[in-house]
């Protein structure tokens, strides 16, 4: 076989099938008029590069329609690879497993003991990955990586866990190497915010805006960054940290050693205990929710000062990014309006005016989901495209042991 040499035509062709494969992959399925599109190559150019890589097995083709015309749609083979997503919370463990057409072909949850360590929660991850895959009778070499969510903020370095991790026991862990030596497959990690973007940009009620930030409340507050398309984790990892922003320096002191943050008027441990003598001290997010909608008017108070408060930071994060969309996800998202109304109500106080006119704040669509989904939006954004054209070693085999 030739050496390929910069410039050359089978450089150039390579190139041009790694765009390809690039857009697909990145947008999960394409008419080849918008590939063209993405991509700047010319319309004959992609569908003789559409037929190699159908013919190859990269790509499958179905029939579809595109301003009322007949189109043909490109997404990647479901028999190209399978990817596996595992998301952390403070108190659940959930696993997913989908094919590179990004769709998910097994998934399941289960409660986590948030005082676990971090070597029993990676043990139980593995056996629920293991038992997804032998239930849904998938090859385990066809694994090509795991995506892997976990509650704080991730060294983009070293892949250690910070101390401000909402499972005490993880702080200064690395989840990545460890469950990588467990399922001897490579693991991708970020935070459960940066990934909950992930998953609304690529599934949900993110899809189509470029420029995005979704905000996570449950038992800490956090925001996934989407700038361009990409999400933005800054140089250390902690970009997106809203929960700590400074509400009241006299404020309550929060777990991260400052007084007044936002999570501390926000967060879930911070807010229930302002109910407990009318509903109990085993009152939940979910509880206050429904009893806010059925027209509780504590659980509607605490909601709104909540909104207010989640406001106040979206709008510092519109005077420094403007962003065009901001999601709410985490327990609170399904309150709809009774959350929604106040964190605009304080985005139009205090953001810049033209700012706060661009953002169009809205709910999750994947609810509980948008974590693990984003895991394995997060494998498919990392693997490189030549994975795929050129095939993959069975890194996944020892999964069946």
């Amino acid at each position: 076989m030739g050496v390929e040499t910069p410039g050359s035509q089978s450089s150039l062709h390579r190139a041009n099938l790694e765009r390809v494969v690039r857009a697909v992959r990145t947008a999960g399925s394409l008419t080849q008029a918008e590939i063209a599109r993405t991509t700047g190559l010319s319309a004959a150019t992609v569908s003789n590069i559409v037929r190699e890589l159908k013919e190859g097995g990269t790509v499958e083709v179905t029939p579809t329609s595109s301003g009322g015309r007949r189109a043909r749609s490109v997404s990647l083979s479901g028999d190209a690879g399978v990817v596996v997503g595992v998301d952390f919370g403070h108190t659940h463990l959930r696993v997913a497993v989908g094919n590179l057409a990004q769709r998910v072909l097994a998934e399941d949850a289960e409660p986590l003991d948030v005082d676990a360590s971090a070597a029993q929660g990676l043990d139980r991850a593995e056996q629920l990955v293991r038992r997804l895959i032998d239930d849904a009778g998938i090859d385990p070499g066809k694994i090509i990586g795991v995506g892997l969510g976990v509650p704080g903020p991730i060294d983009v370095e070293t892949g250690t866990l910070g101390s401000t991790a909402i499972l005490p026991g993880w702080a200064g862990t690395n989840p990545r190497d460890e469950l990588a030596a467990r399922l001897s497959v490579p693991v991708h990690v970020d935070n459960d915010a940066n990934l909950g973007a992930l998953g609304e940009l690529v599934w949900g009620a993110g899809r189509g805006a470029a420029d995005l930030a979704y905000i996570k409340v449950a038992s800490g507050v956090g925001a996934g960054l989407v700038i361009n398309g990409q999400i933005y984790r800054g140089p250390g990892g902690t970009a997106g940290e809203i929960g700590h922003i400074t509400l009241d320096e006299s404020g309550p002191v929060c777990r991260c050693g400052n007084r007044g943050c936002l999570e501390t008027f926000t967060a879930a441990r911070y807010v229930l205990p302002l109910l407990h003598s009318a509903h109990g001290s085993d009152l939940t997010v979910a509880r206050m929710v429904q009893l806010a909608r059925e027209g509780d008017p504590g659980c509607r108070r605490v909601i709104s000062d909540v909104g207010r408060h989640i406001g106040s930071g979206v709008a510092n994060l519109c005077n420094l990014l403007n962003p065009r969309r901001v999601v709410l996800g985490g327990d609170l998202a399904p309150s709809g309006e009774l959350v929604l109304a106040p964190i605009r109500e304080s985005v139009s106080r205090y953001a810049i005016p033209s700012a706060a006119r661009q953002l169009e704040v809205v709910p999750g669509a994947l609810g509980g989901r948008a974590e693990v989904l984003g895991a394995l939006a997060l494998v498919l954004s990392e693997m490189g495209d030549s994975t795929l054209l050129d095939g993959h070693a069975p890194v996944g085999a020892s999964l069946s042991a």
